[in-house]
C-alpha cells in the first residue's frame, strides 16, 4: 500500500449562478488528497492519513476518498471543522486563500501518530499539511519515524505565503528532506528551498547529498527532470494539451510517478537502489500522461485508468 500523508479541504471553486451572480462551489480538494484520489483511480492500493471533520464538508471528503478506492482506516476522525481554500482562478492559473484556524486537518498532534500495517510499502508526503502546526510536526514525526523501513517521497509544494515562521518551516523541511528517498519539486520550489544562483542541477545535487536517491522536478510546459544523487540526469518532455486549469496538475503528476513505481514493483524500501535511469523514465513519463488528462479538464479531476 501506498499511504498519503497530508490535507484533505474543500476548494471553493468560483461559479457564475443561473442569475449571473458570482458564488462558489465546494469542491473535494487539497494536495495530497488529489494525489491519494488519483492514485486510487489509476488502481493502486492506497491508503490516507490526516484527520477530517465530521462536519458536512468531512462527510463529503470521506465520501470522495471512498469513491475512489482510498482506505481510509487511519484517518483520524474529528469535531472540529473543515479546512476551506477559496481559489481565485486566473488564465487557468490558480490562487488561494485559507481558512485553516482549528481545523480538523490541521489540529493533528504527533501523540495521535497511527501504527500503521505491514502492508504499508510507501510513504508520500506534501502540500500546505507540512506548513500548519501543530499538524506539520505530526506528518514530521510520521516521517521520522518510518523512514528507515518504508520509501518515502516528498513533495514540498511550497505555498510562501502560507508560511508564517519560516525558520521554522525550514528547519523542519530540512529534517524530511534529510529522510527522504525521492524528493519531487517544481522548478519554482526548487529555488525557494534553495534561493542563490546556482543551476538547476547545481541546487538538485545538493539536496542529493543529504541522502536522496532522486530529485525530480517539474517544470510546467518544458517537462520534468530527474537528477539522481551519482549525476546521472533524465529529461521526459511535457505532453501536448489544451489547458483548461492547472489545478492538481503537479499532484496527478505525483501519483503517476508512484503509481508506475509501485506496479514495477520498485516503491520498496528495499528496492531504491533499483530505480535507474530507465526505471524513473518511466515513471516520470506515466507522471507526464495523467498529468496530461488533468489539466484538459476543469478542477482536480484525475483520471481512471480505462481512460488511458
Amino acid at each position: 500500500m501506498i499511504l498519503c500523508c497530508g490535507e484533505a479541504l474543500i476548494d471553493m471553486i468560483p461559479s457564475l449562478s443561473g442569475e449571473g451572480h458570482n458564488s462558489f462551489v465546494p469542491h473535494s480538494g487539497g494536495a495530497v488528497f488529489n494525489t491519494a484520489i488519483a492514485l486510487g483511480r489509476l488502481g493502486a492500493k492506497t491508503g490516507f492519513v490526516t484527520g477530517l471533520s465530521r462536519d458536512l464538508f468531512g462527510v463529503q471528503l470521506s465520501q470522495s476518498l471512498v469513491d475512489s478506492k482510498v482506505d481510509c482506516s487511519l484517518v483520524v476522525k474529528s469535531d472540529l471543522p473543515t479546512t476551506l481554500a477559496f481559489v481565485q482562478l486566473q488564465d487557468g492559473h490558480a490562487t488561494y486563500t485559507f481558512y485553516d484556524e482549528n481545523t480538523a486537518g490541521r489540529s493533528l498532534t504527533p501523540d495521535q501518530l497511527p501504527e500503521l500495517p505491514d502492508t504499508v510499502s510507501a510513504l508520500y508526503f506534501g502540500g500546505i499539511s507540512l506548513i500548519s502546526e501543530p499538524c506539520a510536526d505530526f506528518y514530521a514525526a510520521l516521517a521520522l519515524r518510518e523512514a528507515g523501513l518504508r520509501l518515502i517521497m516528498i513533495d514540498p509544494n511550497i505555498r510562501a505565503a502560507f508560511i508564517k515562521d519560516e525558520a521554522r518551516y525550514r528547519a523542519r523541511l530540512d529534517q524530511m528532506i534529510a529522510v527522504a528517498d525521492i524528493v519531487k519539486v517544481s522548478d519554482e520550489d526548487l529555488d525557494w528551498i534553495v534561493p542563490g544562483s546556482q543551476s538547476m542541477t547545481e541546487k538538485a545535487t545538493g539536496i542529493c547529498s543529504k541522502g536522496v536517491h532522486a530529485v525530480i522536478i517539474t517544470k510546467g510546459g518544458d517537462g520534468a527532470t530527474a537528477l539522481f544523487a551519482d549525476g546521472r540526469q533524465i529529461d521526459v518532455a511535457a505532453q501536448p494539451v489544451e489547458i483548461v486549469d492547472t489545478v492538481g496538475a503537479g499532484d496527478t503528476f505525483n501519483a503517476g510517478v508512484l503509481a508506475n513505481l509501485a506496479d514495477n514493483g520498485l516503491l520498496k524500501k528495499s528496492e531504491l537502489s533499483r530505480i535507474g535511469a530507465p526505471e524513473m523514465h518511466s515513471a516520470l513519463s506515466f507522471g507526464a500522461k495523467v498529468a496530461a488528462v488533468t489539466v484538459a479538464r476543469a478542477g482536480a479531476n484525475p483520471p481512471w485508468s480505462h481512460e488511458l
